[in-house]
């Protein structure tokens, strides 16, 4: 590979955008959640189990749960994408936080147990 075609590959990584949606952390085993939203799901993805992994989440009962259990007790999910219709520029935050709220919703109604950062990420 060129240093030309080495250039416009990382410029056409850097604009392409993000897809922007909801990911869980399921606890295979118990099938506790945690649950955020993000305007880039593979770059939180990836942060979730770095974190996990150097024993550094801020969900402290998450974090003793992944010790106790392994990397294999958890599965990380994509649970809702959003369409941001090609803007590149257009903000998601709003839209975020509603697609969050009516999956919280739907969770507390399936008595769906949560991890405490759910309500803050």
């Amino acid at each position: 590979m060129t240093e030309i075609d080495r250039k416009a590959r990382v410029r056409d990584y850097v604009n392409t955008p993000r897809p922007a949606g909801l990911f869980a952390v399921r606890n295979v085993r118990t099938g506790r959640l945690l649950i955020g939203s993000t305007p880039d799901l593979p770059g939180m993805l990836n942060r979730q189990k770095f974190q996990l992994g150097m024993g550094s989440h801020p969900d402290k009962e998450l974090q003793a749960d992944w010790k106790a259990l392994g990397e294999d007790a958890f599965s990380f999910e994509v649970l809702d994408r959003l369409d941001l219709k090609d803007d590149a520029n257009a903000d998601p935050t709003e839209d975020l936080r509603a697609l969050k709220a009516m999956w919280m919703e739907k969770l507390a109604e399936a008595d769906t147990p949560l991890y405490p950062w759910s309500h803050k990420l």
